[in-house]
């Protein structure tokens, strides 16, 4: 072989190694890399575009405890659950959800702040508190406490999803997916939106398609992809703050931000309702 001919021959040798070197790399990248599905959602689908404007329509006005400082609700069967906040006043109730009536309620330590609430698959109420790193279990049936959960951080809202899975947020834009076990962190998301502030996130609510979240200090009621972790529609209540704040102002008692809401099962109207309001509304969003 002449001297060129090896040197031609070397040449296609080495090629080839750096070219098998290549596929070796991609390969181990592609199984060390979660792909856009694993990671929550698949491809296109996952990226955020405008949200919805969400329309809101009132299919009724219920009374509701002005006094209770709605942290979060939620239904189970034809039965309402709320939990209410504030230092020597937070509570967790049972609400007649025709009537507005507090049917039970129990009440947490004068130095607890109470939070979102969410029901387990097996039926339990868990309560968040607020800057206490303690969530409570709880029996609906009679409210009795059936145990507790530590956590670090802030508690803000609290909700289950089609699995199990608890969904917390804790005032940012995080939802963090929670084991309703044992309270353990099984993962986290930061919320996306196009035109438009995810911070804040406080109470929680799934209504089997979607998860919904109300934003502190802000009457927006966001709709969310839990997959993808992006805001797909915004829903405005302040009419209905505005229309509660008239009702406070005929009986003299304040009112707060909005706040709360949980899905009718077996429907698609919801009831939501705000912190010292003395109505809660029943709606429907589309």
């Amino acid at each position: 072989m002449t001297r060129s001919a090896r040197l031609a021959a070397a040449l296609a040798a080495g090629v080839l190694i750096v070219g098998l070197v290549a596929v070796v790399v991609l390969t181990l990248r592609s199984e060390r890399t979660p792909s856009a599905a694993s990671a929550g959602g698949d491809g296109e689908a996952c990226v955020p575009t405008t949200p919805e404007e969400l329309r809101v329509e009132v299919v009724r006005a219920i009374p509701h405890d002005p006094g209770a400082y709605t942290q979060g609700l939620v239904m189970i069967d034809d039965r309402l659950f709320e939990s209410t906040g504030r230092e020597g006043a937070s509570t967790l109730r049972e609400v007649d959800p025709d009537t507005g009536e507090v049917l039970a309620r129990v009440e947490l330590a004068p130095d607890e702040f109470g939070e979102g609430l969410a029901v387990t698959d097996d039926g339990r109420l868990v309560q968040l508190t607020w800057l206490d790193e303690v969530a409570y279990e709880w029996d609906p049936d009679g409210l009795e406490r059936l145990g507790s959960f530590e956590f670090e951080g802030e508690g803000w809202g609290l909700t289950a999803t089609a699995d199990g899975t608890l969904v917390m947020t804790d005032g940012s834009s995080s939802l963090t997916q929670r084991d309703p076990e044992d309270f353990s962190v099984l993962g986290s998301q930061d919320l996306q939106r196009v035109g438009g502030d995810t911070d804040q996130l406080n109470e929680l609510e799934w209504d089997g398609t979607a998860l919904w979240a109300n934003r502190y200090q802000t009457d927006e009621l966001l709709r969310i992809d839990p997959d993808c972790a992006v805001v797909t529609g915004v829903a405005d209540l302040s009419s209905l703050r505005e229309d509660a704040a008239a009702t406070a102002a005929r009986n003299g008692t304040p009112i707060d931000v909005t706040n709360g809401i949980a899905h009718v099962p077996g429907t698609d109207r919801y009831l939501v309702t705000g912190k010292w309001w003395p109505t809660m509304y029943e709606v429907r969003i589309s």
